[in-house]
């Protein structure tokens, strides 16, 4: 079938869309009127999942490289939430569970990925968000732990436009119980009691203490790839989220997609005040 195609505005003919991506802006324009009605979250969590096999569908020879594209969409995303007034994003960029499991190449890879775009890229001065750091730095590399601190210390200073958290090394369980040890030793330190310590566990401390307590918890999780679990991602802090699972993968991951996300989230919690 011959794809039909239209004329840019204002290019002398030299510039083309096809009527497919003009019926996308149109109906990203129509969603983006509909998010009107509201509310969007304040903190959007993202479970990138599907870089290697959105690769072997483009018909790279090394999926790894799936990665690199999906790490750098992420700017694309905190763009579109940028936009919209969206001034907390998390990203889950690996596992410790994958860091232990997955080959040293693939591996080696993404942590080159990691220090490539995620701490270089977003960290370059003209950037306007502030960067936060979730997981065990010390199941990485030296040079990726080294770069991403670093990063994290250059956007302290920044009046930020938004947060970006990167979870890396990182496990949702493994921050629960970091937590729960880290007030148990500080009851250990002053001389509280079994009984004493045991009581200082509470809802409250444990939220103290996670890897960055003085952020909110998120409002919206998103998983692409169609996988439809959390794995072990944001456990504590995802128990009132709304959950929304997309079938595309992530580097595929488009503008409309993300918009319907949103759309799904207003519509929830209209319906849950009602």
């Amino acid at each position: 079938m011959r794809r039909s195609h239209l004329l840019l505005p204002g290019t002398g003919g030299s510039g083309r869309i096809t009527v497919r991506s003009v019926g996308l802006r149109m109906y990203a324009a129509a969603l983006r009127r509909g998010l009107a009605r509201g509310p969007l979250p304040r903190h959007v969590a993202l479970i990138m999942d599907g870089n290697r096999r959105w690769a072997r569908m483009q018909g790279h020879a090394n999926p790894s490289v799936g990665h690199r594209y999906g790490a750098e969409h992420v700017e694309d995303v905190l763009q579109w939430c940028g936009d919209l007034g969206i001034d907390h994003v998390t990203v889950w960029v690996a596992s410790a569970d994958n860091l232990a499991k997955r080959s040293s190449d693939e591996v080696a890879f993404l942590m080159q990925v990691a220090e490539d775009v995620i701490a270089h890229r977003l960290a370059r001065p003209s950037g306007s968000w502030r960067l936060h750091l979730a997981g065990d730095l010390d199941l990485l590399p030296a040079s990726t732990a080294i770069a991403l601190k670093e990063a994290r210390e250059a956007t302290l200073s920044r009046d930020v436009a938004g947060h970006l958290t990167v979870a890396i090394g990182y496990d949702g369980r493994t921050e629960i119980l970091e937590a729960v040890r880290s007030i148990l030793e500080e009851s250990a330190a002053v001389g509280r009691s079994h009984g004493e310590a045991a009581a200082s566990v509470t809802e409250v401390a444990i939220s103290a203490h996670l890897y960055n307590p003085s952020l909110p918890d998120p409002d919206l999780i998103i998983r692409t790839s169609g996988e439809q679990r959390l794995s072990d991602f944001m456990l504590w802090q995802g128990v009132g989220s709304e959950l929304y699972f997309c079938d595309v993968y992530w580097p595929g991951f488009r503008h409309v997609d993300f918009l319907r996300a949103l759309r799904t989230f207003g519509a929830r919690r209209r319906r849950a005040t009602r």
